[in-house]
């Protein structure tokens, strides 16, 4: 990656009036909650949760609320609910503002992300 290039630029947000739909790959029972990049447009998250009776679903929006900076009533799970490709709809941030909190989150928890 060129250095000052946007690390989440792939990532295929789309925006809606009130909300912004993230496009998500989760890799469960992965050892920690992490971001790791973007692959065919999709943000990879690696969670320690098992995909199991929703722990997973409950760990990916609890884990994307800590990283955005929004409460987890704002978070929701639009599609793919039982499988590894989800939308996840962020209320009141434009696709913009989910970028630049994605890109600002310099902390441990983004793995293969240079930021």
């Amino acid at each position: 990656m060129v250095a000052g290039e946007q690390p989440f630029r792939d990532l295929a947000l789309t925006e809606h009036a009130a909300e912004t739909i993230i496009p998500v790959r989760v890799a469960p029972r992965s050892g920690r909650n992490a971001l790791d990049g973007v692959v065919e447009g999709a943000l990879r998250v690696r969670l320690a949760a098992p995909a199991v009776e929703g722990a997973a679903n409950k760990a990916l929006l609890a884990f994307l609320a800590e990283v955005l900076g929004v409460p987890k009533r704002d978070l929701a799970i639009t599609t793919g609910e039982h499988g590894r490709r989800k939308l996840v709809s962020v209320r009141g941030l434009s696709g913009a503002e989910v970028r630049h909190r994605l890109t600002g989150n310099k902390n441990p928890k983004c793995l293969g992300v240079p930021t």
